[in-house]
């Protein structure tokens, strides 16, 4: 562990290459991390084969090496951990903290949150086809690194799944899996997943025992969206970053978390093209209390052409 005991990662999935939404995250948990004196692992989230693009995994990380990225020991696959998620859902079935349901999509059309139907027991006439977290009443609250105090209803988000219909684990058990066993201290991450986190807390808290790690503190940054006002992805077209010019991107999603860009050293690394050395003094320069709150639109550069 680093000195100052931080602890960050950056946690992509293998659905396809590097985009520009996913060089904004990496920049801004990098820089957090090595601001603060601590640690930046890679974890691959690879847990969802239909979705994962052969190849992806490797170009991810080839990505991130030729942007300057340096990051601390080995790489993690979750597709390697499944024992340690068998582990903790037996945790949680033993616990009753998790439950089996039998209820399809076409069964909880309509329905804004789950309704609890399995809780008690699978109805008659129904088999199990998932694992959900019995998530139930009360508030999930945390002072969010970027957007300050936050809490969110749990009886507003309701029972989910942890264990999917087709097999496959789902990414709110998993990630706090993860999360427990690589010692995280700060998750620092797109503001798109700011409901997975009062989940991810609650499963925290019914894994954590009496001598358990201590819960991470969450950060959430803008996202960057299109011009339809959708976030940036894979699914919308996002067009992948070019290690070419590496610092001019590097550069562009530095101004677009509100930091400063008119340091004398930084203009003068970026033009340099020192890819590495300007992350370095984005690590110096960064400041949290920078980093917009809102979205940020962009035109049409950042995405493929439509076809």
């Amino acid at each position: 562990m680093s000195g100052s005991g931080y602890v960050g990662r950056f946690a992509p999935s293998p659905t396809g290459r590097l985009h520009i939404g996913s060089l904004l995250a990496a920049v801004a948990s990098w820089c957090d991390a090595r601001h603060h004196g601590g640690q930046w692992l890679v974890r691959m989230e690879d847990l969802d084969p239909p979705r994962e693009v052969p190849g992806a995994a490797d170009d991810i990380l080839r990505t991130l090496e030729s942007f300057g990225f340096e990051w601390d020991g080995e790489t993690v696959k979750q597709s390697l951990r499944h024992e340690k998620y068998e582990d903790a859902l037996k945790f949680l079935q033993s616990s009753g903290m998790a439950f089996g349901c039998g209820c399809s999509r076409r069964d909880l059309q309509g329905a804004a949150v789950y309704p609890g139907t399995c809780r008690g027991g699978i109805p008659s006439g129904k088999q199990e086809r998932l694992q959900r977290f019995l998530l139930g009443k009360g508030v999930e609250s945390w002072n969010d690194l970027i957007l300050g105090r936050l809490e969110f209803r749990r009886e507003e988000l309701g029972d989910f799944p942890i264990l999917r219909a087709d097999g496959f684990w789902a990414y709110q058990l998993a990630v706090v899996v993860d999360d427990r066993d690589q010692g995280i201290t700060h998750v620092v991450r797109g503001s798109d997943l700011l409901d997975s986190t009062p989940r991810q807390l609650a499963i925290w808290k019914a894994l954590q025992g009496d001598m358990g790690p201590e819960i991470p503190e969450y950060g959430h940054l803008p996202v960057l969206t299109n011009s339809l006002g959708q976030k940036l992805s894979k699914q919308t077209m996002a067009r992948a970053v070019d290690a070419s010019s590496a610092c001019e991107q590097i550069d562009f999603v530095w101004r677009c978390l509100g930091q400063n860009a008119e340091d004398e050293a930084w203009r003068d690394l970026m033009k340099a093209g020192h890819a590495h050395d300007l992350l370095r003094r984005g690590a110096e320069l960064w400041s949290r209390n920078r980093v917009p709150r809102q979205s940020i639109p962009l035109q049409g550069w950042a995405q493929e052409d439509a076809v």
